[in-house]
């Protein structure tokens, strides 16, 4: 099969492919070009040193030489597509193939400008599944700086006292959610990460796995923390949770965590080269249900187990493969997954454990670190 020409215009802060296939870090938009026997990136003059040094592109172009090119060629105003489309002249390149995502209006022009433009569906650069051993160091790199903030975290809740209604007091001062996000948040930035939306989650809050989190903070309750930064320095991410009571866990909530462990053991026993995703997550599910504990939508409100068992990590928070009753991937050798199954009810609250795993062709690796404790 002939090599098709690959397109993207975009910036890479936002655009994971685009950082993949570049190496380069920036926040306003540039275009890249891959054809068969070379990779081009266009630049303005604020990134075009800094391109050509730290890219890994065969060729870094100046946007400004382009764009009177394209003046040239009559483009009163000439846009990034005008711009894209002379470079694909010079380099005879008549057909591209862009991501499902491209944005229209780019399209449009480009074909208005004489481009046949395709659109790939699915997974623009499928090769971003399987990581290399220096992505998997960048990963457990981010790894760190969440397991830096679920420390400090940990430790705020150690020195809290608990008053009156049994609320956390921390140096005198109300411990809430949003507080003790600021102390994680903090942390994670010391150690060179990016936070964003971190859970602190207590009692029925962490019920919706989603829910940030907001107000006091209360002993004897679960509260759930799910951390995930992003690496400034290299754009990958860390993901990890961790559900603690500050003071005494009650006898049904020890077993509710005691289950979800143990379903995370499961899933882990089943993480190797070749078997189906959707098998992992029915793993955990079984284990679940084996126990007693059931799925199902109460009140108004799904409780039990209902979301997927993981996903893959990079330089997206959320990648392929899912890890879920649902997911058509086999694992492969060289993903990098999280495992993370919970149990949510209100009468108790929620309970997730996660974990950041890299599949081999024998046991997976475990990349992270942090201990699991229940009481602190």
């Amino acid at each position: 099969m002939k090599p098709e020409n690959l397109l993207l215009i975009a910036d890479s802060d936002r655009d994971a492919d685009l950082r993949y296939a570049t190496g380069f870090h920036a926040t306003d938009p540039f275009i890249w070009l891959q054809t068969a026997t070379s990779s081009h990136g266009v630049f303005s003059e604020l990134e075009i040193d800094r391109a050509r040094k730290h890219s890994c592109l065969s060729r870094v172009h100046s946007l400004s030489q382009l764009r009177k090119k394209a003046v040239q060629d009559g483009a009163e105003q000439p846009t990034l597509a005008d711009i894209a489309a002379r470079l694909c002249r010079e380099l005879s390149v008549k057909k591209v193939v862009v991501p499902a995502r491209f944005p229209f209006g780019l399209a449009r022009r480009l074909r208005k400008l004489g481009l046949k433009v395709k659109l790939r569906e699915g997974s623009f650069l499928p090769e971003r599944e399987l990581k290399q051993a220096a992505e998997v160091k960048m990963i457990s790199a981010a790894l760190v700086m969440a397991e830096v903030g679920m420390a400090e975290g940990l430790q705020a809740l150690r020195k809290s006292k608990i008053g009156k209604d049994n609320q956390l007091t921390l140096n005198g001062v109300a411990l809430t959610s949003e507080r003790l996000r600021s102390v994680i948040d903090c942390a994670v930035l010391r150690a060179g990460g990016l936070p964003a939306n971190t859970i602190v989650a207590c009692g029925a809050q962490g019920c919706d796995p989603h829910e940030r989190g907001s107000g006091p903070l209360v002993a004897n309750q679960p509260i759930v923390i799910d951390i995930f930064p992003r690496s400034i320095r290299t754009g990958y991410f860390g993901d990890i949770t961790r559900t603690v009571v500050r003071g005494r866990a009650s006898d049904a909530l020890r077993r509710q965590y005691a289950a979800v462990r143990g379903a995370q053991e499961a899933a882990f026993a089943l993480l190797r080269h070749g078997t189906p995703a959707a098998e992992v997550h029915t793993a955990a599910e079984n284990h679940l249900r084996a126990l007693g504990f059931r799925t199902r939508k109460a009140g108004g409100r799904h409780t039990g187990f209902f979301h997927s068992t993981g996903h893959g990590i990079g330089l997206e928070l959320h990648e392929l493969p899912r890890v879920s009753g649902t997911s058509d991937s086999v694992l492969q050798a060289g993903h990098v997954v999280t495992i993370e199954p919970g149990l949510y009810y209100p009468e108790t609250g929620g309970v997730r454990l996660e974990d950041v795993a890299l599949v081999t062709h024998g046991p997976p690796h475990n990349l992270t670190q942090f201990e699991k404790v229940l009481e602190v």
